[in-house]
């Protein structure tokens, strides 16, 4: 199994910054895709920005130019730096990975973090 815990949500006000983390852990893991997904109260889950282990990005059009994904293999560590944040950018972020514990491959996700942004 992989465990993954997110961090670095909170309230901030239109147009400032905050930066989200996840770190995952457990045993005879590798992985492979990591994700940013969200989801704001009665819409369903979107993806945010995904980085492969190579560090090739992707992003949702509606967060090009204001967020950054990145990774730190050694740590483990998914990273989302969100800049210009708006009031729709409100919602509960959520990490996922794609990975494979020994020969299995599977898809992990974290409990969320809440991110808020209100003036």
């Amino acid at each position: 199994q992989v465990q993954l815990v997110e961090s670095g949500g909170g309230q901030v006000q239109p147009g400032g910054s905050l930066r989200l983390s996840c770190a995952a852990s457990g045993r005879d893991f590798s992985i492979y895709t990591m994700n940013w997904y969200r989801q704001s109260a009665g819409k369903q889950r979107e993806f945010v920005a995904g980085i492969t282990s190579g560090g090739s990005t992707n992003y949702a059009d509606s967060v090009k130019g204001r967020f950054t994904i990145s990774r730190d293999n050694v740590k483990n560590t998914v990273y989302l730096q969100m800049n210009s944040l708006k009031p729709e950018d409100t919602a509960v972020y959520y990490c996922n990975a794609n990975a494979k514990v020994l020969f299995v491959t599977g898809n992990y996700w974290g409990q969320g973090t809440q991110v808020t942004v209100s003036s």
